[in-house]
């Protein structure tokens, strides 16, 4: 049975040594000095600097609150964005405009096992690219769901340790089977965090 073609970036579903995720997360801030749109699913990194004082988002001082940028592939990652505090200019905005102030919800715990849908087309991975580190294909978000164009390049699995995810297996479900489209368990590996580990 073919996997169904259904990108969605990467979703937080367990924790390494537990059953579950957690839910932790922490709040930072995407600056209206960023002219790329974020979404859910993505995966972000630290942009350098912070929320300037006198800034108030959603009502919230920002002043000193971790800003980030839509991660690139080949990392650093810090996290992923898990959500977003409301709109209050449109509620039913599910992602962040570029160019303007969100305070984003993001999943930063290095211990994060993610589900990551993987790339259409090339070589789909096996069993064998299990432990192995890959990298992430970035694509542009949906602005109608909010959730993020990511997805997990096939071509690029290798021990380096400096890639993006840590391969730990297939996502076990009747509908995910080996092949195009398969959703896989990964960890982020290039975490700000925590130093990467070469793959097996």
């Amino acid at each position: 049975m073919a996997n169904t073609d259904r990108v969605f970036g990467l979703r937080p579903v367990g924790t390494l040594g537990q059953t579950g995720w957690t839910g932790k997360i922490n709040m930072y801030v995407v600056l209206a000095a960023d002219a790329t749109a974020t979404f859910v699913g993505d995966l972000v990194d630290l942009s350098g600097t912070s929320g300037a004082a006198g800034v108030v988002v959603n009502g919230i001082d920002i002043e000193g609150l971790p800003a980030i940028a839509q991660g690139v592939a080949g990392g650093p990652h810090v996290g992923v964005v898990v959500g977003f505090l409301p709109d209050q200019d449109n509620l039913m905005r599910k992602h962040r405009v570029a160019s303007t102030n969100r305070i984003a919800l993001v999943s930063d715990d290095p211990a994060t096992i993610y589900e990551i849908q993987e790339v259409s087309g090339g070589t789909a991975l096996t069993a064998t690219e299990v432990s192995l580190n890959a990298n992430v294909v970035v694509a542009a978000g949906n602005a109608t769901t909010g959730l993020s164009g990511m997805e997990l390049d096939n071509s690029t699995e290798a021990t380096t340790a400096g890639l993006d995810v840590r391969i730990i297996g297939l996502v076990r479900r009747p509908d995910n089977n080996f092949g195009e489209h398969a959703k896989r368990l990964v960890t982020i590996m290039d975490h700000r965090y925590r130093a990467g580990v070469a793959g097996v």
